[in-house]
């Protein structure tokens, strides 16, 4: 057991929601804009980041309320644990900052990860292979993440080292080597901990992915494509020595800003970018399972899929569904309609969802 005792106040079209006998796999069912997807969106709100929408905190609050929304749940690992109460949440007063409570008391969205973690696979995903090498490593770095929670404090401060290197090389006066050398002590420091994640991550996929049979999904190979050196005392070189080009071009042109996720059928060799929507789908959803496989090591773990079952055939379903019950994460999905979802019927929460409002059935 996961998540349960969940509520949603004033969170999209959700006014007041409240979601409790939680098992294992959880269906959420209804027509398109009910709003199945906002619960799993709410849901996405107990990991660190922007949720699987990336969407912004102010378009979260519901009209209902007063421009402010919150989420919260009860977490429960074992069955003879006391359950922890996780909550995120926003004020009218400032609806852009994300606030969050962990049995009461204030923290950050990165404690979050220390509870549990969680993955997703969504519509928009699907054109990942296809959209630009920044998708791709957000991607990566939120695999990471629900991985090693302490992913997002460097992928943070690196981020912000970089905008404060590329404001230096963008002014008009040549900047002080002195400042420099800090800001560069900081990308190479938060920058080499931030590839050495990702680099350790597609490994671990790699290894997680040959345990997976090949049939009925493709099991795809991963590279991690460097933008750069990735030991701490290369990249700080490199930053240095780089500086003159870098100031022509007003921004940082080395670093793990540039780095690519690559993927290939393997088998074929062919880039996923060049495979059919079928296969590009068969790959995403086996790193999606490989990652829950490995997610579910040691913290409770979430996999929440929007959409997915309707697109698959019969005996890809069936071997989803096989899939889902081994990983030992606790799974959310939802559809339009209950069929595709028979084979696992009477072992699920089902609820019918119809205009932000939840019925058990």
């Amino acid at each position: 057991m996961a998540l349960d005792q969940i509520t949603l106040s004033h969170f999209r079209n959700h006014a007041e929601t409240r979601i409790e006998g939680t098992r294992q796999f959880n269906l959420l069912v209804g027509e398109n804009g009910a709003g199945k997807t906002n619960v799993l969106e709410a849901i996405s709100l107990f990991a660190p980041g922007r949720g699987l929408r990336r969407a912004a905190l102010a378009e979260m609050a519901g009209s209902s309320g007063d421009g402010g929304m919150a989420i919260g749940s009860s977490l429960r690992a074992e069955a003879d644990q006391e359950p922890v109460r996780l909550g995120s949440y926003s004020k009218a007063a400032n609806p852009g900052r994300r606030l969050v409570r962990i049995n009461g008391s204030e923290t950050s969205a990165i404690a979050l990860g220390e509870w549990l973690s969680i993955g997703w696979l969504t519509p928009a995903m699907d054109r990942l292979f296809t959209d630009s090498a920044g998708a791709r490593r957000r991607f990566i770095d939120r695999m990471a993440l629900a991985l090693d929670p302490l992913h997002a404090r460097h992928a943070t401060r690196y981020e912000a080292a970089l905008r404060e290197r590329n404001r230096l090389l963008g002014d008009e006066r040549e900047p002080e080597a002195a400042w420099l050398d800090g800001v560069e002590a900081q990308l190479a420091e938060h920058g080499a901990a931030l590839a050495a994640g990702r680099a350790g991550l597609i490994s671990r996929l790699m290894e997680e992915l040959a345990t997976l049979p090949p049939q009925p999904f493709a099991r795809p190979a991963l590279s991690y494509l460097a933008g750069g050196p990735i030991i701490r005392e290369d990249l700080a070189a490199a930053l240095r020595s780089n500086r003159a080009k870098d100031r022509a071009a007003s921004r940082t042109l080395t670093g793990p800003h540039r780095d690519e996720l690559g993927v290939a059928m393997e088998g074929k060799q062919a880039p996923a970018a060049s495979c059919s929507t079928g296969e590009q789908k068969a790959m995403l959803i086996a790193i999606v399972l490989a990652h829950a496989g490995l997610a579910a090591r040691g913290r409770p773990n979430l996999l929440l899929l929007d959409e997915v079952a309707a697109h698959l055939d019969p005996i890809r379903r069936e071997a989803l569904f096989e899939r889902l019950r081994d990983s030992g994460a606790q799974v959310w999905m939802t559809g339009t309609e209950i069929g595709p979802f028979a084979a696992i019927r009477d072992e699920a929460a089902v609820w019918r969802v119809e205009d932000g409002k939840l019925t058990p059935l």
